[in-house]
């Protein structure tokens, strides 16, 4: 079979083909051309970013006919036989399977001999982390004390499992993990010297796929090619990879947005029965609610090669900043939880409930009419302030409970002395015994007014999502066994409550910094200060209440 796979067909020759990695290249090129060349040199990053062809393509700089340069010919023996895997002075080690001390010994004793064809003899141990302790031991003399024609190249995934003795003597490169606009402008200058017909929403979705690394990306273009029978099409990669057309999940982000839950359910069973990869659409979820933020909170923001941009428009518009956040932590987080599900669909419906459970709920169509035209008065400006943004105007007002069967009149007129007089809310919270979650929300909340038979909470508009109908529906059952009636409540935003929790977190912070202040004035520790050098670390402090 003639045919070689694009990963290593299209493997860099020289520093000028290599892709996102030019600090590791600038750096290299100016040692060459001055001679400062270091004897060992690692190279770390994740797979298919680049490591080995870098040490690849530094010893034939090193070795190449025509002299030492950052531009090897490519034509000289020497560098035919590097790219053909052949030189018999490069000596590459798979430290995955050569773990053992007599691998690396074997290499120390051989380093010694002068190199056979070029300048210089060049080692490249790669995945070098894998080496064991008395291997890395038995070749720390050698990178401490190297033969002058000898060069140590080691390359892994993982430094932090290296030596720090070993890490000391080597220069030490961190190669980047490639941008998805990178690795898509590559497949396509690949895919036009091939010859192969491609759409960009194809590669797009593949570029996105590989997860930063360039060699994954070519392996699955080969795929993509094979499974489309020579052309790279956005269908045949979606099919491929149990992906869906980004149509299906802005349909569930429209039916979000409309607390819709009939219709989220319809689009969520419309998905399943496509079969997909369901980490695959909450992941592409979760990056539809990064685009949608993005519009929300970076003025005048457009990408040239967004589709559906009428649509992520009005997503924008119609919801607020801090639901959006939510819709992509919970999107993140029912990614995580899928292995934990019963199975996968009722995970992936779970999360999408999940979303649609914690939507605040607005009073009526005039608050969301009200929000749309904020946003749209907000995107148009340009010289409307930050606080315009639609995220304010989509959550002042939020959550009413269900309504409640009308009190006996005696009940009624306990609870309207109550919020008249508007008791302790700290009181409140521990003579109802409000505990979990539900003591939580109340702690993050301050009476502020009563409405009628209504209090009036106040939350900051972060908090308003814990405010959900059923919390606040569970809060007026606990609070009437404390008011004898069952009150209303009503949740508003504001920006800073004066809550339990406020007060309680600025009662922490007085008590900390009294605690570090009465640290740094104490004599002994001034002493240990000025006569050994001592640091105190304020992190490490904590108030004697706190410790009981």
């Amino acid at each position: 079979m003639s045919y070689q796979v694009l990963a290593r067909k299209w493997r860099p020759r020289r520093f000028s083909e290599l892709v996102g990695q030019e600090h590791v290249v600038r750096a290299l090129s100016h040692a060459l051309a001055s001679g400062r060349m270091h004897h060992a040199y690692l190279f770390t990053g994740t797979r298919g970013v680049g490591k080995t062809t870098i040490a690849r393509i530094l010893a034939k700089s090193l070795n190449c006919e025509r002299g030492t340069s950052a531009e090897p010919c490519g034509e000289c023996a020497v560098c035919q036989a590097v790219d053909a895997g052949r030189f018999v002075d490069l000596l590459e080690i798979d430290a995955a399977s050569n773990t053992g001390v007599d691998d690396v010994r074997e290499v120390i004793e051989n380093a010694q001999y002068a190199p056979t064809r070029g300048r210089y003899k060049v080692y490249l141990i790669d995945e070098v982390h894998m080496l064991s302790r008395n291997a890395f031991n038995a070749l720390l003399k050698t990178l401490e004390e190297p033969p002058p024609h000898a060069m140590f190249l080691l390359a892994t995934t993982d430094p932090q499992k290296l030596p720090i003795t070993v890490l000391s003597r080597c220069l030490k490169f961190n190669l980047k993990r490639l941008l998805p606009q990178q690795i898509q402008d590559q497949m396509q200058h690949i895919l036009g010297a091939e010859g192969i017909a491609c759409e960009v929403d194809a590669l797009a979705l593949l570029a996105r796929v590989a997860d930063g690394s360039l060699r994954d990306a070519l392996s699955l273009l080969d795929q993509a090619i094979a499974y489309g029978g020579g052309a790279v099409r956005a269908a045949d990669v979606r099919a491929m990879l149990g992906s869906l057309d980004s149509a299906e999940v802005l349909g569930l982000a429209q039916a979000l947005a409309a607390g819709d839950g009939k219709a989220l359910l319809a689009e969520a069973q419309r998905i399943v029965a496509f079969a997909p990869d369901f980490g695959k659409v909450l992941d592409d979820l979760a990056a539809l609610w990064h685009r949608v933020q993005l519009r929300q909170l970076v003025p005048d923001y457009r990408d040239a090669n967004e589709a559906d941009v009428a649509v992520l428009d009005d997503l924008a518009a119609r919801l607020g900043a801090e639901e959006v956040q939510l819709d992509y932590q919970l999107a993140l987080s029912g990614r995580r939880d899928l292995p934990l599900a019963p199975d996968e669909v009722t995970g992936f419906e779970m999360a999408l409930l999940r979303m649609l459970a914690f939507r605040p709920q607005r009073d009526d169509a005039g608050a969301r009419a009200t929000a749309a035209h904020a946003a749209s008065a907000a995107a148009s400006s340009s010289t409307a302030p930050p606080a315009a943004r639609p995220a304010t105007a989509a959550v002042h007002i939020i959550a009413d409970a269900p309504a409640a069967p009308a009190p006996p009149a005696a009940a009624r007129a306990n609870v309207a002395h109550a919020a008249t007089a508007l008791p302790d809310w700290s009181e409140l919270i521990e003579r109802a015994e409000l505990r979990g979650p539900l003591g939580e929300m109340a702690r993050r909340a301050a009476l502020q007014s009563r409405d009628g038979h209504t209090l009036v909470l106040a939350m900051a508009h972060h908090d308003l999502v814990l405010a959900s109908p059923a919390m606040l529906a569970q809060l007026e059952t606990r609070l009437e066994a404390v008011l004898g009636e069952r009150p209303r409540l009503r949740c508003v935003g504001v920006e800073q409550p004066d809550s339990p929790a406020a007060r309680a977190a600025a009662q922490q912070g007085s008590a900390q910094s009294a605690a570090l202040g009465a640290l740094q004035a104490d004599p002994v520790i001034v002493e240990l200060q000025q006569t050994f050098g001592a640091r105190l670390l304020p992190e490490s402090i904590k108030p004697v209440e706190q410790t009981r």
